[in-house]
């Protein structure tokens, strides 16, 4: 009995071990269950937003298909499958086609272009982008049941790359446009477009950055970045908030391959409100200009300026004639406050500026000489970036070029910074330009050992040495400086 007794002990004991260690397994078991349930409901119910989303929308986002006729010998857009333009071209579009133009008799044929664009009213105003219908002779929109029109071009603005298009249709799905102010990085967004010619494509991301600048797609830029899915094609197509509002226009992706690697970018669409309806009511966008070339302190600047801040913008020039001269800037003033808000972004007040129509009145608070001053400007119009068109100057049109004012961002990208000139923006073929070996880029610096700086004194430089035989130009082709002597072709 004895022993038996100790073995029923035993049993019950080691019974008790092991659910002592069995019921909290358990407990812990069914609380990992719970929560992976929670979280497996919570992913449903953002899948099912998601659908929601792409449901309500997708009646709204429209296929577009732009056709140009273009020269066969003449290089052309860098297209993807579907034609549509990524990469290299939204340099070429900056220069207005900076490229050579053969004169020779050329074979043409029909350029297609496609890409997406979104309603924005019932009766059939659509928004998309510049570098897709800026130069169509004909758009035909494509709607989610398959319907055709072709539609009207009411206006494009190429410097910040929006267009608006319209067709002959009404009580159309349409979207609303959102205040892209108010998104935040780490947002949810979700893209829809016809990336390769697949119709109605939808992808989902979060808002990776805003306000991204310098990219060289266009002259105003304040991107929104997202790791969504965009591809060739999706250009002009809505990326879109959780509330299934508009926030920004899918415009381009960063990519070595060609199709996406997690960075697309959007225009806001604060800032293409602002272009359509200018567009819509006038045909055309008319910009603030105060007058200034700037810089973004740095801590080296702000040590050199005797600052303890090194958030500002530093004024490097006050153009003459400008608002701001009229107003009082001056060089060395450092800009830290525009509109009560803090300035600390070049790029965001020269965006801010030139969404104010001419005229509004704007107040700065500056730093000048260690003290605070507040300053107001009457904002003017902003001249259109100082390009001599081919045909505006018989001289020019001779020598077979046409020129560009030198500004920050060009400085930059062609490396030109320190500077001054005018910069190369195309060239013929075949013309006495071209035959001297000046290219697209090139900087000039002087005329006839004259200095220019811009566009008006070049041509006046140019238009006093067509009395002559010849005119002697100092360019840069942005490895080192040459003369190069053009003969006119009248003489």
């Amino acid at each position: 009995m004895h022993t038996q007794d100790l073995s029923r002990r035993k049993i019950v004991t080691l019974f008790a071990v092991v659910s002592a260690f069995t019921i909290p397994v358990l407990f812990i078991t069914s609380a990992a269950l719970a929560e992976a349930q929670d979280s497996i409901a919570t992913l449903r119910q953002m899948g099912k937003a998601f659908a929601s989303i792409a449901e309500k929308a997708s009646p709204a986002v429209v296929g577009i298909k732009a056709e140009k006729t273009v020269s066969a010998s003449r290089p052309g857009l860098h297209e993807g499958p579907f034609g549509d333009p990524f990469g290299d071209d939204f340099f070429d579009n900056f220069f207005r086609r900076q490229r050579p133009r053969r004169r020779a008799p050329r074979q043409q044929r029909r350029q297609l272009a496609q890409g997406s664009g979104l309603i924005i009213s019932p009766d059939g105003y659509i928004l998309t982008n510049n570098h897709l219908v800026g130069e169509a002779e004909k758009v035909t929109v494509t709607l989610s049941d398959n319907r055709q029109f072709e539609a009207k071009i009411i206006g494009t603005d190429p410097e910040s790359d929006v267009a608006v298009v319209k067709i002959d249709a009404d009580k159309l799905s349409y979207l609303e446009l959102a205040d892209s102010d108010k998104l935040e990085v780490g947002e949810w967004v979700i893209a829809i477009g016809n990336p390769f010619g697949l119709n109605h494509t939808v992808t989902a991301g979060i808002v990776s950055a805003k306000g991204r600048s310098g990219v060289g797609l266009s002259a105003y830029e304040d991107f929104i970045q997202t790791d969504a899915a965009i591809n060739p094609g999706n250009s002009g197509g809505p990326l879109l908030d959780l509330n299934g509002q508009v926030v920004g226009i899918n415009t381009a992706i960063i990519s070595r391959t060609g199709g996406s690697m997690g960075i697309g970018l959007a225009i806001p669409v604060n800032m293409a409100r602002n272009i359509y309806q200018q567009l819509v009511e006038k045909g055309q966008v008319v910009r603030g200009f105060l007058g200034i070339s700037m810089e973004e302190l740095t801590p080296e600047l702000a040590k050199a300026f005797d600052l303890e801040d090194a958030r500002g913008i530093a004024v490097t020039e006050v153009i003459e004639g400008t608002a701001a001269e009229k107003a009082g800037l001056k060089r060395n003033d450092v800009i830290v406050e525009f509109e009560g808000r803090p300035a600390e972004k070049a790029n965001e007040l020269r965006n801010r500026v030139a969404q104010m129509p001419p005229g509004t009145k704007i107040e700065l608070v500056v730093i000048r000489e260690g003290k605070r001053k507040t300053i107001t400007a009457e904002l003017g119009e902003r001249p259109k970036e100082g390009i001599v068109a081919a045909g505006s100057s018989d001289e020019l049109k001779e020598l077979g070029m046409t020129v560009q004012n030198l500004t920050d961002e060009l400085a930059e990208r062609l490396g030109y910074e320190g500077a001054s000139g005018v910069v190369v923006t195309e060239v013929e073929s075949g013309s006495v330009a071209a035959t001297a070996g000046i290219r697209p880029g090139a900087l000039v610096m002087e005329v006839d050992r004259e200095p220019v700086k811009n566009t008006k004194q070049f041509q006046k430089a140019i238009e006093k040495a067509a009395k002559d035989d010849y005119v002697l130009l100092l360019i840069n082709t942005g490895r080192a400086n040459r003369y190069i002597i053009l003969k006119w072709p009248k003489k």
